[in-house]
């Protein structure tokens, strides 16, 4: 017998159907709405293709960058006409941090944009300017960054080339980030030929961030760390007498000039940077557990920040041989890395094991000074445990104390960091000077990162840079 299908019933069955497909569609809207104003409204809006940044430049003026201090870092002037222009009073000063905001966006410039192009004026404010046809001024991005300190770091740093990086462990706060050759974002327009021919110097690349180097006896406090973990934290056996190199399968690694260090343990190895010790300590890790240390330590990662980076790279094969290993752990051979990541790490060790982000911009106030929206404290990741870090914190301080950072020995503050003497040619005099390290050494309050261009030996050249820093910071 044929089953009668009540008409009425099918109609409710098919609205049914009509009306759930409408609720899934408005949810899924909906997720994409705010997925876009929580996760990618800035982004879009930084795109230079976005239509909408010419919309909100008629309407606002661009709003002021200020350091953490109140400073102006940039600012939009006007001229009688209305015409407006941008002025970054330090000019070359903050050159790369804060950026620029003609010829594309850099810096804080890019970072901050949809604040900086956005007002968040009252409306009684907006109504009048509306009604007098003026445009309402943007919203002001407060950084972290501190003028006395770059100023210090930029006037350190010199005629060389490289970096200096300050940050706040207990914060991820950037309170100094300097990269040379520099250039005046005031005439960035008129210079732009100039600078984007010339390949050479790279003027426009921000070093602390995307400058990619190798990293020298830095890297041996990864090397360090590795051993440490594959002997489950007693390394209390470890001799090791250099006469000034190591050989290894007809392949020699010699120790920086030539130094014969003599009877060593690890940390005496670590406290002269002893090339010879560490060829040796390479040789008797499992590279396996050594290239997953270094991939936990973020190399071969994009960092997700809001700052600008390059992948740092650690590329030692599982296969390698006993050369590329040697290499490797004195922080030669194919390894690269940012000094952004290097101060990364180094917080870490100063910081318990727990990195937090770095971060340049603070907070966002309307042209009042009323607080738009803060910037909150992040951890970022932990990259060592606690007794790790100990461990590495003792071998820093011993650098300080007994080894190649002496210089920072006998002031008003305790400090510790490690040296790096990074060849970067085919000879072996050609070295890029690199000091990582912190300060007090008891309670960290400052990280300090420097890279000085072929200057050479990074006790001579990055450690004095670094005690100027931290005297800057003590008052001393």
């Amino acid at each position: 017998m044929k089953k009668n299908i009540n008409p009425v019933a099918k109609q409710n069955s098919h609205l049914k159907v009509i009306i759930y497909i409408f609720v899934f569609l408005m949810a899924a809207v909906i997720v994409n709405e705010v997925r876009f104003i929580y996760v990618e409204s800035e982004t879009a809006i930084n795109n230079s293709y976005n239509p909408r940044q010419e919309i909100l430049a008629s309407k606002n003026v661009r709003g002021n960058i200020v350091s953490k201090d109140g400073d102006l870092l940039a600012v939009t002037a006007r001229d009688e006409s209305g015409n407006e222009k941008r002025v970054y009073p330090y000019s070359n000063l903050f050159a790369h941090v804060v950026g620029f905001s003609t010829k594309g966006k850099t810096g804080v410039e890019y970072m901050g944009n949809m604040a900086l192009l956005n007002s968040n004026a009252s409306m009684g404010e907006k109504i009048q300017n509306e009604l007098s046809a003026s445009k309402n001024i943007g919203d002001t991005v407060v950084t972290t960054l501190d003028v006395d300190m770059q100023t210090i770091c930029y006037q350190a740093l010199g005629a060389f080339d490289g970096a200096v990086i300050v940050t706040e462990p207990s914060t991820g706060n950037v309170l100094a980030m300097v990269s040379k050759p520099d250039f005046d974002p005031n005439t960035i327009k008129e210079d732009w030929a100039k600078y984007t021919s010339d390949s050479s110097s790279s003027v426009l690349l921000n070093r602390a961030t995307q400058g990619l180097y190798p990293p020298g006896s830095t890297f041996k406090i990864i090397t360090a760390l590795e051993y440490y973990r594959e002997n489950d934290g007693d390394v209390s056996g470890y001799h090791y007498n250099c006469n000034g190199s190591f050989s290894c399968e007809g392949d020699r690694i010699n120790c920086f000039h030539g130094s014969n260090h003599g009877s060593e343990d690890l940390k005496k190895s670590f406290e002269k940077s002893c090339n010879s010790s560490f060829a040796n300590i390479g040789m008797s890790l499992d590279l396996k557990k050594l290239d997953k240390t270094c991939n936990d330590l973020m190399f071969n990662k994009d960092l997700k920040l809001n700052l600008t980076t390059s992948k740092s790279l650690y590329l030692l094969g599982t296969s390698a041989d006993s050369y590329d290993i040697m290499q490797t752990s004195i922080g030669q051979g194919k390894t690269l890395v940012t000094p952004l990541l290097m101060n990364m790490i180094t917080c870490a060790v100063a910081n318990g094991g727990t990195v937090y982000e770095p971060r340049v911009i603070q907070r966002i106030e309307n042209y009042d000074g009323i607080v738009v929206k803060e910037y909150d404290t992040k951890k970022y990741a932990t990259l060592m445990t606690e007794d790790e870090a100990l461990f590495l914190q003792d071998l820093m301080k011993g650098v300080v104390e007994n080894g190649t950072a002496t210089k920072l020995k006998g002031k008003s503050y305790s400090a510790a960091g490690k040296t790096g003497s990074a060849e970067f040619s085919g000879n072996k005099e050609d070295s890029h000077a690199w000091f990582t390290g912190y300060a007090p050494a008891e309670d960290p309050k400052i990280c300090v990162t420097i890279i000085v261009e072929g200057a050479g030996s990074g006790g001579e050249y990055a450690v004095p840079i670094a005690g100027r820093i931290f005297d800057a910071y003590f008052s001393e």
